[in-house]
């Protein structure tokens, strides 16, 4: 089992917890209906890229 040698100080523990941050997730808007949605996923139109991908049955609500 590694076992380290001597102790980390706090700067070098905070360099090493630099990159441990949440990033924000990326967006894109939907160029045919302005709606957002995350990158590389469909849209809740069902657009992708520009293309519907997926076309949904209008609801008849009685």
């Amino acid at each position: 089992m590694a076992v380290q040698k001597s102790r980390k100080t706090p700067s070098k523990r905070g360099m090493r917890r630099a990159h441990d941050k949440l990033k924000s997730r990326t967006l894109s808007v939907e160029p045919e209906t302005g709606e957002t949605h995350l990158r590389h996923h469909v849209s809740p139109e069902g657009f992708y890229r520009g293309k519907e991908v997926i076309q949904f049955e209008p609801v008849i609500e009685e």
